[in-house]
């Protein structure tokens, strides 16, 4: 199913924590009715604190404030930030808080993983950074990463999905109180010329919107592929869009992690490289820092941005959330703004690399593409759900 585009609106791209945290936090600071803000992480450091001391700051002078943690990314959450936000007024709310030993069964996998705000019912932020300091301790450059400041018409979809989560996390939480009347009614007057979707990934109407969104892209590009993504492990459908589309002489470059936090997915999605690259596919791996984008563009008019990675956590369990545009002018930007990441940030892939690598290395990344299938079984997904294209070409290593 197309996504529902809805025109009218101002969209301005934010690419890294360095434009989207100033945003942001200019935001907070004039709202006067109503926040809604969801995260998968809230960190005890300096961008934490800086957004916990805005939102207390809204409370305090009466704006509405209602936060939404995921119970695992922000598992400190309630002892680092919610007494101090509790008491300034803000109401605070944890998505499955973890109770217990982590068990990998599939209703503990379903988290929270979208990353939105909306202010005032009339400014909202898509994307997919989290609340967290990627600047201290060291760390150097801040991580590849996009989320869209959204203003018009669209504003009402983000709007109404939120309001539909925070009741059932209250509700979830026995927090009747919390399921008040909404105070502030969505701006849905145009103040743009850019036509965007918001398009999420549930367990109940949208288990599969963002992969149809994706694929039904990809089957109608005609020029070019670009694609970036922190956690890329794709399945049957995806992977055939893919390889079909190569096949048809679309030009493809994925970007990727050099620099990882989760090297076991990494290795995983390694081993799927010398099949994509006989395919005709260019693989490049980004190393000027940590790389967490999801994005793409696609024949220099459409894009998306967000929270959903093309892997199994964020296609078959976790909530998504992410922003379809068509629009030439926002593709571009995002077009230079990856272009820019290849040329100076990343290596490619060369098929000599991969056939020079020792045996030990190989190894080491075939067994963790069965580790990561055989975690998907016990999870509960059979190899008919994820698997790697059956039209790609060997994938000896």
């Amino acid at each position: 199913m197309s996504p529902g585009f809805v025109p009218g609106n101002r969209l301005t791209l934010l690419q890294g924590s360095d434009n989207y945290f100033p945003a942001l936090l200019s935001a907070i600071a004039l709202a006067d009715r109503e926040i809604y803000l969801e995260t998968y992480i809230f960190s005890d450091d300096a961008v934490g604190h800086a957004v916990a001391d805005a939102l207390a700051a809204a409370a305090r002078r009466g704006v509405q404030v209602n936060l939404t943690v995921d119970g695992f990314g922000g598992r400190n959450f309630p002892s680092t930030f919610r007494n101090r936000l509790d008491a300034a007024g803000v109401r605070c709310l944890l998505y499955r808080p973890e109770i217990g030993t982590f068990h990998l069964r599939r209703h503990r996998l379903r988290r929270l993983h979208r990353k939105l705000v909306v202010v005032d019912a009339c400014i909202a932020f898509v994307g997919g950074i989290n609340i967290a300091d990627d600047l201290g301790a060291g760390k150097g450059q801040p991580h590849l990463d996009y989320a869209v400041r959204v203003d018009g018409p669209l504003v009402s979809d983000i709007l109404q999905a939120m309001r539909r989560m925070w009741e059932i996390v209250a509700w979830a939480n026995l927090k009747r109180r919390f399921r008040s009347p909404p105070l502030a009614q969505a701006n849905i007057r145009p103040v743009g010329e850019q036509s965007a979707a918001f398009v999420i990934r549930d367990n109940i109407r949208h288990r599969n919107a963002i992969l149809h969104a994706y694929i039904a892209a990809i089957n109608a590009a005609k020029d070019e592929i670009l694609l970036a993504n922190a956690y890329f492990f794709p399945g049957v459908r995806f992977g055939r869009a893919l390889y079909a589309a190569a096949r048809r002489g679309v030009r493809i470059s994925i970007l990727l992690q050099g620099k990882t936090d989760h090297p076991l997915l990494r290795y995983a999605t390694q081993a799927l490289y010398s099949a994509s690259i006989q395919a005709g596919i260019r693989i490049f791996e980004y190393e000027h820092s940590l790389m967490h984008a999801k994005v793409a563009v696609i024949d220099g008019h459409w894009a998306t941005i967000g929270s959903s990675n093309i892997d199994p956590f964020s296609l078959l369990l976790a909530k998504e959330a992410n922003i379809v545009v068509q629009d030439a002018t926002l593709a571009k930007e995002l077009h230079a703004s990856l272009h820019d990441a290849l040329r100076n940030g990343a290596l490619e892939i060369s098929p000599t690399a991969l056939t020079r690598q020792p045996w030990p290395s190989r190894l080491l990344r075939w067994l963790s593409y069965g580790a990561v299938r055989a975690l998907l079984g016990l999870a509960g997904y059979s190899r008919r759900h994820w698997q790697a294209s059956d039209d790609a070409p060997s994938k000896a290593p």
